[in-house]
């Protein structure tokens, strides 16, 4: 009996989103913290990262409308936006589930032949990279227009100063700088 792509995607659903979450997680450099605890208020960044990639992946899955896929992928890059990723670092794991998909299809003698099957799947990820680098662009403005409006209002005196947040920076004689 040959098994369908959706039942494949049904069978390895789990391990290909471990796979997904521990590569996003890998991209952070506090990624054993984020890695360890699923909880989402422990861990807001792990936990957030597992409940998004699991929701977009069901969606990926079930080739789903793009425009369903704002929801999570918003979840993911709300966080990602105010790190210190570049753009491409940003989205760039999203991405990744293509490959995972591939290579465990790949490894699996029965389903092997599903992979000449993915060019809906992919397709829908490339949208969904897209789509995620839209809302990125969007959250690093609105990031941008916040520091702008509290420097039009002074406020970032009170952000800026010498609070003890502040002084987590590297260099504690500069002003503190907007995320890049």
């Amino acid at each position: 009996m040959e098994l369908d792509l959706a039942e494949a995607f049904r069978n390895y659903e789990d391990k290909i989103v471990k796979q997904w979450v521990d590569y996003t997680l890998s991209s952070y450099k506090s990624s054993v913290f984020f890695k360890k605890s699923p909880d989402k208020f422990a861990n807001p960044v792990g936990g957030n990262t597992r409940e998004a990639l699991g929701a977009l992946f069901k969606l990926l899955a079930k080739n789903a409308d793009p425009k369903e896929f704002a929801a999570p992928l918003d979840q993911i890059m709300r966080i990602r936006s105010i790190q210190e990723f570049s753009p491409s670092e940003a989205v760039g794991p999203i991405h990744a589930v293509k490959h995972i998909v591939r290579e465990l299809l790949e490894k699996d003698k029965e389903r092997k032949h599903l992979i000449s099957e993915l060019y809906d799947f992919e397709f829908a990820v490339d949208l969904a990279v897209l789509s995620a680098f839209d809302l990125y662009a969007q959250c690093r403005e609105r990031l941008y227009m916040v520091r702008i409006k509290e420097i039009k209002t002074g406020t970032h005196i009170l952000t800026d100063s010498k609070c003890p947040s502040n002084l987590l920076n590297k260099d504690t004689d500069a002003p503190a700088s907007f995320p890049v």
